[in-house]
């Protein structure tokens, strides 16, 4: 057996919760002893992300070393088997777990350096949007899939007598797409018509009718809206601890673990297939059956750049951070908003010559204005992208420029001052998957059949979320799939 190299990403669990979760599992283990070899690898880091949810993020420690020469290592002493490893606890990586766990008799285990929600789904706004997405694109058909399958969700809640709002956040806000130019409006009637073609409800607001519908809203002349009064958010955070909490119930049988504050190391090789036998993590050896599915955000192209460095696989996967702020003002009365709104220009975001921002010390910035009121009543305001590597610092200016940009939208914000709201103030920092062609990636690595991908959703993690573990589950249990999976392969476009 050979190995390679690798490395992960992001709840609110302690190393010890995480242990207690095996232990209850009574779950199967094998220690095979085998001579392995492995690449180090520094991007999962050597120290686990201490994260406060409700405070501003540190910055993470995640400069590559690069990878070591053949090194010989020990087996773990604590090695167990299980049919799919997840590397990667984010939203990609717990849906993938839950829809396995669901959908078949598998038994999983995921394993993250840090915890869930410390990486990208934790600093996300909740948008579970149609209204921003464009009918017939290569991404559409997984949009209004996985969108149908958080209705359904939110559903089920309903029918087994609980709250979707106090459960996952979910609350259907209706969202508002505002254009502010002659070439914006032209482009939103036209939205409005492609989105009842697909067979969505959406409207055309006109300024009368968008001042009436969002009163606190600047309204000119050529002011107008795309209306989706469907449209739905959730809350990050209550999210993944409801799946979380599902994927636990599978541990007293036997079927699902969890591996948190335990640094993801190398993966290991069979000698004799070369296929992924095993991932060693810094306390363990997992080795899997069937599947190892690599979710770990921003992280992956690295990770998988470390793990194919001395083998004869050609893959280049370029996903790479994009750094995002969002501005939480907690309790905030003085705006008080009927529907979540976002500007045009955030729809050609990913398109940076559509965003004429600014270049700061090398870095391409782009500022949109979005704003909701999440489940408990505070005010949201995004949002910012921009290519700053792994930094997760909170930058002043830019948190300035989002007040700012809000206040051109609202009015009311004009007459207050920002620092006035500084015990109240939260900043979100989150690095996106960003893949320069607009779409994720997912299914497996040519050459590797038991090694799957599922990454680069940028600003769709949530969003995209179930339908990606959907398409993920029914490739590893080779099932029919729901949509195609042609835009996403990682062939043609990472090697």
């Amino acid at each position: 057996m050979t190995s390679i190299s690798s490395n992960n990403q992001s709840t609110n669990f302690t190393p010890q919760e995480s242990v207690n979760v095996w232990r209850s599992r009574g779950g199967r283990q094998s220690c095979r002893t085998s001579a392995a070899f492995a690449f180090k690898s520094s991007f999962f880091g050597k120290k686990p992300l201490l994260l406060s949810v409700n405070k501003t993020r540190p910055g993470r420690a995640l400069g590559p070393t690069g990878c070591s020469r053949l090194n010989p290592i020990t087996a773990s002493s604590r090695c167990h088997t299980f049919d799919v490893i997840i590397i990667g606890a984010g939203i990609i990586g717990l849906t993938i777990a839950r829809q396995l766990l669901v959908g078949s008799d598998l038994s999983v285990a995921v394993v993250d350096k840090a915890v869930p929600c410390s990486g990208a789904t934790g600093a996300g706004q909740g948008y579970i949007w149609m209204v921003h997405r464009t009918p017939g694109s290569e991404i559409w058909d997984l949009t209004l899939r996985s969108n149908k399958l958080w209705k359904m969700l939110a559903d089920s809640l309903r029918d087994l007598g609980l709250d979707p709002l106090q459960v996952i956040g979910w609350k259907q806000t209706g969202s508002l797409l505002i254009g502010r130019t002659p070439e914006e409006l032209v482009m939103l009637k036209e939205r409005v018509k492609q989105l009842r073609e697909a067979g969505l409800r959406a409207e055309y607001l006109s300024s009368s009718d968008l001042l009436q519908a969002e009163p606190e809203l600047m309204v000119g002349e050529d002011s107008g809206a795309a209306f989706l009064p469907y449209d739905s958010q959730l809350d990050a955070m209550l999210a993944v601890a409801y799946i979380e909490k599902g994927n636990r119930h599978f541990a007293s049988k036997g079927r699902y673990a969890e591996f948190y504050h335990d640094p993801v190391t190398c993966l290991l090789r069979s000698n004799s297939t070369g296929e992924v036998e095993a991932v060693q993590t810094s306390k363990n050896t997992l080795y899997s059956k069937k599947a190892v599915v690599v979710a770990a955000g921003c992280w992956s192209g690295s990770l998988m750049h470390d793990l194919l460095r001395e083998t004869e696989i050609v893959l280049d996967i370029p996903v790479k951070p994009r750094k995002g702020h969002l501005l939480v003002l907690e309790n905030f009365n003085s705006l008080k908003l009927n529907h979540a709104s976002m500007e045009a220009g955030y729809v050609g975001h990913h398109d940076l010559t559509l965003h004429p921002g600014q270049v700061d010390h090398g870095q391409i910035l782009s500022i949109s204005m979005t704003a909701t009121t999440d489940a408990i009543g505070n005010l949201v305001l995004g949002s910012s992208r921009q290519f700053a590597g792994f930094n997760t610092e909170v930058e002043q200016t830019i948190i300035d420029r989002i007040w700012k940009r809000a206040a051109e939208f609202y009015p009311k914000l004009r007459d207050l001052c920002l620092a006035d709201f500084i015990s109240n103030r939260k900043v979100r920092i989150g690095l996106r998957p960003y893949m320069p062609d607009g779409k994720p990636v997912i299914g497996p690595v040519p050459g590797l059949s038991k090694l799957f991908l599922a990454t680069g959703h940028e600003g769709l993690g949530l969003s995209l979320a179930l339908g990606t573990a959907e398409l993920v589950a029914d490739m590893v249990l080779k099932n029919p799939l729901k949509v195609d999976s042609a835009p996403f392969a990682v062939q043609g476009r990472c090697c």
